[in-house]
């Protein structure tokens, strides 16, 4: 089958979760704080993660494409549509927006100009930590990513609908190629912005060179992990048949590359910063080790320990079980690495705010559900995020086949083997 329908029933599910996740929002709004602190931070913690899934798509077939790969087409249908969640990610994004400007959250210590006045570092960093420059920086860059989006999406689905031969399509193809070169160099330093912007400034005092580094290798393992996910699900329901298991194998070595790579950053920006004894770097990890010690080694063990030790093995890349296992692990790895990154900077400005300590420094703080670990409420609420985003997804593919029946590579993707499965 190569036209998606999305069934009343896959609706139905998805709409149950998205209800479930608004249900937990508004009863962490109404049994929160007098800041809503866990509310805005459960909020802000979802709608970074995914629409960075959604950007991490467009990098991946920008990338691909660029690198004149063929193997990935067949599945590029799926990269197309999870890139389309940058369009509600940015409204999302704009009721953080609204919030900073209304004085609704305390996520920021640098928002509070009084703060700022009497803090020499949050002074020096005021130019770029402000209200202006994260609102038209989110809605100028990620209106950026957004128009790429569309037009790789249209170009693709017009090959399709227009294509008159090969030397039509490969014009298209080029078009594509054109559009993902420039988009590469442009993702890579405005996504650096932007983490700096929304996840890193929680931490205002803090510094890190390979934190956007370390940030977008979470979000590109995030979403081969989701991507794994729903191309399993959707082969199991008949579609997709022209994937075979030497694409799953390749999937399954990004992965496990890819969380690698993780590992190596996590080590780095945790080791040699330590190692250093810089009191503006260090004092991020002194933060989490002390008080949230259990997450922090955690982290580790989910997203580099499981996926390494089940995907080490090359027959583990070819089988469904240990796929959609080590994909689901790394999810859910990668979201509890965004938590971690979030709730402890914003509970200290809240906690300032509010009239209590917030040294990084000097005091232990007490173990609280939905900051020291997630609870029930957080999972609600991820999988309510999680529902929106296979919703739109699932929506996108249903308006394009999902076989790019006259894209240049289609034959080399559908032929694809892996050296030294050729049967």
């Amino acid at each position: 089958m190569n036209q998606f329908t999305f069934e009343a029933k896959q609706k139905t599910v998805l709409t149950g979760f998205m209800i479930l996740g608004l249900v937990c929002l508004a009863i962490t709004f109404f049994t929160d704080d007098a800041l809503h602190t866990r509310f805005w931070t459960n909020y802000l913690h979802n709608t970074v993660f995914f629409t960075g899934i959604a950007l991490m798509s467009l990098f991946i077939m920008a990338a691909f494409t660029t690198a004149w790969a063929g193997w990935y087409v067949g599945m590029k249908r799926i990269w197309e549509a999870y890139s389309m969640f940058l369009i509600p990610g940015l409204g999302l994004l704009l009721v953080v927006i609204l919030g900073l400007w209304g004085h609704l959250h305390h996520l920021y210590h640098w928002a509070d100009a009084e703060e700022v006045a009497q803090d020499a570092v949050l002074t020096g960093k005021a130019s770029f930590l402000n209200k202006s420059w994260y609102t038209f920086g989110t809605l100028i860059i990620v209106g950026m990513w957004i128009f790429f989006a569309y037009k790789i999406r249209q170009i693709s689905i017009d090959e399709d609908a227009n294509g008159k031969g090969f030397a039509d399509n490969f014009r298209h193809h080029r078009r594509i190629r054109v559009f993902s070169a420039i988009f590469l160099p442009i993702a890579g330093f405005s996504s650096a912005a932007m983490i700096w912007q929304w996840i890193m400034s929680v931490d205002a005092h803090w510094y890190s060179t390979m934190f956007a580094w370390y940030t977008g290798a979470s979000w590109f393992v995030a979403a081969m992990a989701l991507t794994i996910l729903l191309l399993i699900y959707l082969k199991g329901l008949g579609y997709f048949e022209h994937i075979t298991q030497d694409h799953l194998h390749d999937l399954g070595k990004f992965l496990f590359a890819f969380s690698v790579f993780w590992t190596y950053l996590w080590f780095s920006q945790y080791m040699l910063i330590w190692y250093a004894n810089v009191g503006e770097e260090t004092v991020y990890f002194f933060e989490r080790m002390q008080n949230y010690k259990f997450l922090f080694f955690a982290n580790l063990v989910i997203n580099f320990a499981l996926p390494f030790l089940v995907l080490m093995r090359n027959d583990n890349k070819r089988k469904n079980g240990p796929m959609v296992f080590a994909a689901i692990m790394v999810f859910v790895g990668h979201w509890l690495d965004f938590f971690l990154m979030i709730k402890p900077g914003t509970r200290h400005t809240a906690m300032e705010a509010l009239g209590g300590h917030g040294d990084h420094a000097e005091h232990a703080i007490s173990f609280a559900m939905g900051y020291t670990i997630p609870g029930l409420l957080e999972i609600g609420t991820m999988l309510g995020f999680l529902a929106f985003f296979f919703y739109v997804a699932l929506n996108q593919l249903t308006k394009a086949s999902l076989v790019p029946k006259n894209d240049p590579y289609i034959k080399e993707a559908t032929h694809h083997h892996v050296w030294p499965y050729i049967e």
